[in-house]
């Protein structure tokens, strides 16, 4: 079967409800958490994408029993200090970022060496940012190029609580940290950039020794030794970050209604939409509740008539994240010029993907000046697309793929794009959900 798509369409107007994945930054910390729990934890509506299920054979390999079927996932935890680490154990990581961070918070009082290791892009990642706060805890790292995968590590059952400042907004620095902190004696204080908040959000529910005091411009977060975990079901939300691409295909599209069911709207996680509303957007939230801590709705988003063009404020930076590539797609149709700055970090994703945001917006035919940190992106509304356009060779990164396919299938032309099994690692059912919206 052929690694690409070829698409020569726009996407007919549509007025439809969908449901979308479960969120996966969720999922990989549900997974995490309950491999530690006291007893048997249930989930529904848990992604099931590459990148999960790397975290559930890494557990598996720590001595966890894990039963999915389709519609839940049971986990059985051993205890917060129920990990089995065997000699030579080595955990591939993938293509998760999440889980390879993560888990290395949680390995960190092991006396034996484990291997950590992750695909091509993954190997390409800089983990010394994350090696090197857990080296002053008292582990032991050795990292290829002293900051890439493959890495090997070896703990102490005698760690010492740290002092750390995340200044990157890296939400899996600071969780790793956290996860670390848990094992230790004595009080890790964490002063860390505004980033998305799940682990702790968790933590709260959880009623773990973890106090977060919400500063102006940053959070301070202290965590004190754990000694249990209780077990914890969950309902996982919808991913607002695989939503993202359905927003966009909606506000690109002629005369379209879109609702999706269920959606993450943590605060941490919506800046998408805070962009998109001060680009004269039209997005409403339906149905909005609390969910162990998360708060949860039904976004509903409406075609776009016109948009305008945004200089996008940097504090939304860290909650727009991954969003950025169809963010920009949006900001080609918009009157006038779109400015971006202060992102360097999305060079330091599954791919350079400010470096190919910029480049798909070019073969588009859309003018933008670029700076490593930066992109000017000259709108225009009467944008359509003739030509023939190929995607390929950007490290299977799967936003890369779904961008470009949401970009065809707005704007016109002739494209194909290679590597369309990038979408397993996050959301292995984005083309049958398109699929879907143009069968109406």
């Amino acid at each position: 079967m052929s690694n690409f798509i070829i698409l020569k369409k726009k996407i007919s107007q549509f007025n439809k409800t969908i449901s979308i994945s479960g969120d996966k930054s969720i999922s990989i910390r549900w997974v995490l958490f309950a491999s530690l729990g006291s007893g048997i934890s249930k989930s529904k509506n848990l992604l099931m994408s590459d990148d999960v299920l790397a975290a559930i054979n890494a557990i598996k390999k720590l001595g966890i029993k894990v039963k999915l079927n389709k519609n839940e996932c049971k986990i059985y935890g051993r205890g917060f200090n129920g990990y089995k680490y065997k000699k030579n154990l080595s955990i591939d990581c993938k293509n998760s970022g999440t889980l390879g961070r993560l888990i290395l918070g949680l390995l960190i009082n092991s006396t034996s060496s484990i291997k950590v290791t992750g695909d091509k892009s993954l190997s390409k990642r800089d983990f010394k940012r994350i090696s090197d706060p857990l080296s002053e805890f008292g582990a032991k790292f050795k990292l290829k190029n002293f900051k890439n995968l493959p890495l090997k590590m070896i703990g102490s059952e005698n760690l010492t609580p740290i002092r750390y400042s995340e200044n990157k907004g890296s939400a899996q620095c600071k969780s790793a940290v956290i996860f670390a902190g848990m094992r230790t004696t004595g009080t890790t204080i964490i002063k860390a950039k505004k980033s998305r908040n799940h682990t702790e959000l968790l933590c709260q529910y959880l009623k773990l020794p973890v106090i977060i005091k919400n500063k102006k411009n940053y959070d301070e977060i202290r965590i004190n030794k754990v000694k249990k975990i209780r077990a914890i079901n969950y309902n996982i939300p919808s991913d607002i970050s695989s939503s993202a691409f359905f927003i966009a295909l909606t506000v690109l599209s002629d005369n379209s209604i879109l609702i999706i069911k269920n959606v993450n709207i943590n605060s941490s996680r919506t800046g998408i939409i805070t962009i998109l509303k001060n680009m004269g957007i039209k997005i409403y939230y339906k149905n909005k509740k609390i969910y162990k801590g998360e708060r949860v709705a039904d976004i509903k988003i409406m075609s776009a008539k016109s948009i305008k063009a945004v200089n996008c404020p940097t504090n939304i930076n860290s909650k727009a994240i991954d969003e950025f590539l169809v963010i920009f797609l949006i900001a080609a149709k918009a009157k006038g010029v779109s400015y971006f700055k202060n992102l360097a970090e999305l060079n330091h994703k599954e791919s350079p993907r400010l470096d190919w945001g910029n480049k798909i917006l070019n073969l588009m035919g859309i003018k933008t000046i670029k700076t490593k940190d930066s992109i000017k992106i000259y709108g225009n509304p009467n944008l359509h697309i003739n030509k023939k356009i190929e995607i390929k060779n950007y490290l299977k990164d799967h936003r890369v793929f779904m961008t470009s396919v949401i970009a065809a299938s707005t704007f016109g032309g002739n494209w194909k794009i290679f590597d369309k099994d990038s979408i397993k690692s996050s959301f292995p059912n984005f083309l049958k959900i398109l699929n879907e919206l143009k069968r109406q």
